[in-house]
């Protein structure tokens, strides 16, 4: 399996803007977070989803691919059942089968509420710092806030046996873990 500072050096040749490469640090805090808590292996959770868009400076305009090219890029250097992941993650795009495992869900809704989390710190005097799911619960039924973030496949975090709530922070304290390197300290 490709290591971390491979996975991250790959990363960064496929991606060169700061908000791709801050989405997939968060993606991997939160996958970490994830497996953590789910008894799964950590190491192989964070670097998918690190990874998990690599594609997407290439198939930003072509949704069909999304997810299929990483695939191909990292087969090889991933498991199996990540690159499944990968591929099921965008599924509604490029047309690949719907999550089925704590894998596929996890990476789905874990890199989603990345979009909620970083949004909701930006907009807050102290960031990230002492934010509460309550917060972000409520960010969720405003639909023009990040207005792009999907809250259903959020939501799916019921599928890997956690209630919203508990799912949001452990989104919250894993990105906290990495808010200085992705802009949401509080300065």
């Amino acid at each position: 399996m490709i290591t971390r500072d491979e996975a991250f050096s790959l990363l960064k040749e496929h991606n060169s803007e700061a908000s791709l490469i801050n989405h997939a640090l968060e993606s991997e805090a939160v996958m970490r977070g994830l497996a953590r808590k789910l008894g799964k292996d950590e190491e192989l959770w964070g670097i998918t989803g690190l990874l998990h868009d690599l594609d997407y400076a290439v198939t930003k305009e072509l949704h069909n691919r999304h997810g299929l090219d990483t695939v191909k890029l990292l087969d090889g250097k991933l498991p199996f059942e990540a690159l499944d992941a990968i591929r099921r993650h965008a599924a509604e795009m490029n047309g690949a089968e719907a999550p089925e495992t704590d894998f596929d869900y996890a990476l789905r809704c874990g890199e989603t509420v990345t979009g909620m989390v970083h949004a909701g710190a930006l907009v807050r005097p102290t960031k990230i710092d002492g934010m509460k799911p309550k917060s972000l619960k409520k960010k969720m039924k405003d639909k023009a806030f990040a207005a792009s973030v999907n809250r259903d496949c959020i939501r799916d975090c019921d599928k890997i046996g956690l209630e919203l709530g508990e799912f949001l922070q452990i989104a919250i304290d894993s990105v906290s873990g990495i808010a200085a390197e992705v802009g949401l300290a509080a300065d």
